[in-house]
């Protein structure tokens, strides 16, 4: 009797312990991370670049959900689709924050929607980290606390271009930077506009000739106009800033009224998306120039960090699992992909072990203490963000673009000659459309 008493005793402290263990199992369990992740699926933009961002977002996240989280936090991503309009960037960031209650956010492609997201992001007291939109506009003279961004800025893109074109001009052109025309076209939202500026800055210090400098609407039905223009003007260089359909169009209507040049430097967006080029132009995209963060797969392996190549190759088959038979993997997904993995491997890990979690404070202050030197991503820069006080607080400080060409449905890197991979073609062969002959 007495041992059965005993066992009842035993049973019922064995039970009582398991309930007041249970809560904390619970809330272990219960550890998670919730991210809401925002790309234009539709609508122009998407085709431009953003889809293949929203891919290389993908790829990485779903890697660290497979893993089982971070540091014994779980994942989950919530997916909106910014449709290609600032207006319903800026209701989905507010609906993902208020009604799906995300502890952040992460992505955006367009800088015309980055803008005003930031500034309600802000407001909401929320941490946004910025896979993509290069506008200066997003983070200059804004004082921002939430909002960080990996990517170099549209001004470094267009100061890039016309360093390289001033640097080849006399061994290229035959010509003097003085004496080299240039002319500067751009799509007339935040992105355009803020790597026209760059353009503009840099020809000036370079001491370039600017004969047209002119911005047109993305939507834009007919750019004959502007094709005109440019054939009075006769630039040896067009610097152009664009997404996609506006791209396809100004190339297809430059061919037909017999627009010629030396050399066309795109600048990200939609020259980054080849296989869209390829298909809409034919061969004609042949020697066109794009300004963008390296392509990972064209990175020197050997100056990254050892535990990156492997990233790489398993980004390279999540992609071709995607996107079968691509001709050129787009330097768009291992963007995305590489600004997605700083976050998971450097920022997270240090706001739940350090400063106890991941609310917006927490990933604020973790991510000020990124210090990556050059090769410490996969897209070959460092990270080290400007933090409060600076003109430009949230921005990686450490990030460079490249220039590369596409030569026979290939990308090599031409620009700067510490990481050139081939001799830039210049200027256009006979064998170019647009070639002066």
């Amino acid at each position: 009797m007495a041992l059965r008493a005993f066992g009842r005793l035993a049973g019922g402290l064995v039970g009582a312990a398991l309930i007041a263990l249970a809560p904390a199992a619970v809330q272990a369990q219960a550890k998670k991370l919730k991210i809401g992740v925002v790309y234009d699926y539709t609508g122009p933009l998407a085709g431009g670049g953003s889809e293949l961002h929203a891919l290389g977002a993908k790829i990485m996240i779903d890697h660290y959900i497979k893993k089982g989280g971070v540091e014994g936090y779980q994942i989950e991503a919530v997916y909106a689709d910014a449709q290609s309009k600032p207006d319903i960037a800026i209701n989905e960031a507010v609906r993902l924050v208020e009604q799906e209650n995300v502890d952040m956010l992460l992505g955006f492609f367009s800088s015309a929607q980055c803008v005003p997201v930031a500034a309600r992001v802000e407001q909401l007291k929320k941490f946004m980290w910025i896979t993509t939109c290069i506008s200066s506009a997003v983070l200059e003279n804004r004082n921002l606390k939430y909002v960080f961004r990996v990517q170099p800025s549209g001004r470094q893109f267009g100061l890039m271009s016309t360093d390289f074109i001033a640097k080849v001009s006399k061994e290229k052109f035959g010509k003097d930077p003085k004496d080299l025309k240039v002319a500067i076209i751009h799509e007339d939202g935040a992105y355009g506009v803020d790597v026209a500026k760059g353009n503009e800055e840099g020809a000036k210090k370079a001491g370039l000739k600017v004969v047209l400098k002119e911005g047109y609407a993305a939507t834009a039905p007919d750019l004959s106009s502007l094709v005109t223009k440019l054939k009075r003007a006769r630039p040896d260089v067009i610097l152009h800033t664009g997404y996609n359909p506006d791209i396809t169009l100004f190339l297809r209507q430059a061919r037909e009224l017999g627009l010629r040049f030396s050399a066309l430097i795109g600048h990200g967006a939609g020259y980054g998306v080849y296989d869209k080029l390829k298909e809409s132009l034919g061969k004609d995209v042949n020697y066109i120039f794009n300004v963008d963060p390296i392509s990972i797969w064209l990175a020197n392996e050997k100056a990254l960090a050892p535990q990156l190549p492997p990233m790489i190759k398993m980004i390279g088959e999540e992609y071709e699992k995607a996107r079968p038979g691509v001709t050129v993997k787009s330097a768009h997904v291992g963007m995305a992909a590489s600004n997605t993995y700083v976050l998971m491997t450097e920022v997270l890990p240090r706001a739940i072990k350090k400063y106890g979690g991941v609310d917006a404070d927490a990933l604020r202050k973790a991510a000020l203490e990124v210090d990556l030197p050059e090769g410490g991503t996969m897209l070959g820069f460092g990270v080290k963000f400007a933090g409060e006080g600076s003109p430009i607080a949230g921005q990686n400080e450490r990030a460079f673009p490249v220039i590369v060409q596409y030569v026979d449905d290939k990308a090599h890197v031409v620009w700067p000659k510490s990481l050139q991979l081939r001799d830039p073609t210049l200027p256009l062969p006979d064998t170019s459309p647009y070639a002066m002959k």
